[in-house]
C-alpha cells in the first residue's frame, strides 16, 4: 500500500525520483514533480511544514491556520461553499484542494501567474483583499512569535542549516511548500486497480463509469485526464506548458457569456474580454468528499455537477445570476452537453467514488504533529 506521508520515508526511495535529487516519496506510475532549485525538497523542511501548516500562529489573531480552511478529512478542502478568512470576511471563492498540488501548473482557481507554491503562501498570509490569515504588515511579530517557540528553533534550524537567520518570512514560505508537495494521493480504489491489477474495490458499476468518464460522448477526460484527473499539471521533463482554464457555462447573466464579479475568472487578472469566465479544471481525485463545487461552491453535490455538464451548461431561471448557460458565447467546446440514463449515472458517481484515497484522508502522518506547542494570541491580537 502506498503511504501518502513523506515525512518518515527515506529520500529518492520512489522509482520516479533521481536518486541525486531529493523529493518526497511517490507512486511509481506518477511522473516526478518539478521543485524549485532555490528550495530543494527535504524530509526536515517538510516536517517543519507540516507544524506551520496546522499553527494558528500563522494568523493575526490567532484563530486560523492553513488547515482551517484545507481540513484532510475532506482533502484539504474546506466544507464551506466560499472561504471565511481570520476575521469573519467572507471570500468570493470556495478553498481549492491540496491534493497532489505538487503538479500543479498554476495555484489559484484563475491567476496564470502565480506559478509556485511559495508565491502562493504569500496570498493567505498577507493578502489584504480578501484578509485570509492576516498578517500583512505583520512580518515582524510573526517572526517573533515563531522565535519565541524553542519548538521552532530547533526545526528551522534543522530545516535551514546553512542560514545565519534560519526564522524568515521565506522559510516559512519554503516550508510550507515542501510539506504541501507530501499532500500525495495516489492509493484509491481506481489506482489499485489500474497500476496495481487489484479489483477488489473497483466494482463493475465502477467500471462502467470509467467507460462513460473517458468516452467522446461525455467529454469529460479532455480536461480532467491524465494521472491526476486535470489538464492543468506540470512535472520535470515536461518541456511544453499551456496553464488552460475553461468556460464551463456556470453563468451566463448578460447573455454575452458575463460572469458575476468579482469571480470573472482569468479575465479578473488580465482584463480581456475573452477571459470572462475562465476557470481551471481542478482534480478530480477524492472528488466524492469535496462537496460543494465549482469555483463559488455553487453546486451543491455530484448529481448536480453531472446535471450542469449534461445540459451544456446552468440555466438560472431567475435572480441577480440569471442566464442560460449553454448559450454563453466562450463556452468550451468540451461542454457539448449530453444525455445521460439514471443507470448510466449511477455508474459514473461510482466510479467517482472510486477516485476517493481513504489513506490520504486519514493519514496521521499529514495531520497536525502530537507535539505542536499550543498558541494563546495575547489580548487585542
Amino acid at each position: 500500500m502506498l503511504l501518502a506521508s513523506a515525512l518518515t520515508a527515506p529520500l529518492g526511495c520512489s522509482e520516479a525520483t533521481s536518486p541525486e535529487v531529493a523529493s518526497p516519496p511517490i507512486p511509481s506510475y506518477f511522473p516526478t514533480p518539478r521543485i524549485p532549485t532555490e528550495n530543494p525538497w527535504s524530509a526536515e523542511k517538510a516536517e517543519l511544514g507540516r507544524a506551520l501548516f496546522y499553527d494558528t500562529r500563522l494568523s493575526g489573531n490567532g484563530t486560523q491556520s492553513c488547515a482551517s480552511c484545507h481540513p484532510q478529512s475532506r482533502a484539504f478542502v474546506d466544507v464551506l461553499p466560499r472561504a471565511v478568512g481570520s476575521t469573519g470576511e467572507e471570500h468570493p471563492r470556495r478553498s481549492m484542494t491540496l491534493t497532489n498540488v505538487a503538479w500543479n501548473q498554476t495555484y489559484n482557481w484563475a491567476n496564470p501567474l502565480v506559478t509556485t507554491l511559495e508565491t502562493q503562501a504569500l496570498t493567505p498570509l498577507f493578502g489584504e483583499h480578501p484578509v485570509e490569515l492576516g498578517m500583512a504588515g505583520r512580518e515582524d511579530e510573526l517572526i517573533a512569535r515563531l522565535q519565541q517557540e524553542p519548538f521552532y528553533g530547533e526545526r528551522f534550524a534543522a530545516a535551514f542549516p546553512d542560514a545565519e537567520e534560519p526564522i524568515t518570512v521565506t522559510h516559512i514560505t519554503y516550508a510550507l511548500a515542501s510539506f504541501q508537495r507530501t499532500l500525495i494521493s495516489g492509493s484509491s480504489a481506481y489506482d489499485r486497480f489500474m497500476y496495481e491489477g487489484d479489483a477488489t474495490d473497483f466494482s463493475e458499476s465502477a467500471r462502467r463509469g470509467m467507460s462513460l468518464f473517458f468516452s467522446e460522448r461525455l467529454e469529460c477526460f479532455h480536461c480532467h485526464g491524465g494521472f491526476n484527473f486535470s489538464d492543468a499539471i506540470d512535472h520535470d521533463g515536461l518541456t511544453t506548458s499551456s496553464a488552460p482554464f475553461h468556460v464551463t457555462g456556470l453563468y451566463n447573466i448578460d447573455g454575452q457569456g458575463a460572469y458575476p464579479a468579482p469571480n470573472t475568472g482569468v479575465h479578473e487578472v488580465t482584463g480581456r474580454p475573452e477571459d470572462m469566465g475562465r476557470f481551471k479544471a481542478p482534480t478530480l481525485r477524492n472528488i466524492a468528499v469535496r462537496a460543494p463545487y465549482m469555483h463559488d461552491g455553487s453546486v451543491a453535490d455530484l448529481d448536480a455537477v453531472i446535471d450542469h455538464y449534461a445540459a451544456g451548461g446552468r440555466t438560472i431561471p431567475d435572480g441577480p445570476n440569471a442566464g442560460v448557460g449553454y448559450l454563453n458565447p466562450n463556452l468550451s467546446l468540451f461542454v457539448p452537453g449530453f444525455l445521460i440514463t439514471d443507470e448510466e449515472r449511477e455508474d459514473l458517481k461510482a466510479f467517482l467514488h472510486s477516485l476517493t484515497d481513504h489513506d490520504f484522508l486519514t493519514d496521521p502522518a499529514l495531520g497536525p504533529p502530537a507535539d505542536l506547542p499550543p498558541f494563546e494570541p495575547q489580548v487585542g491580537e
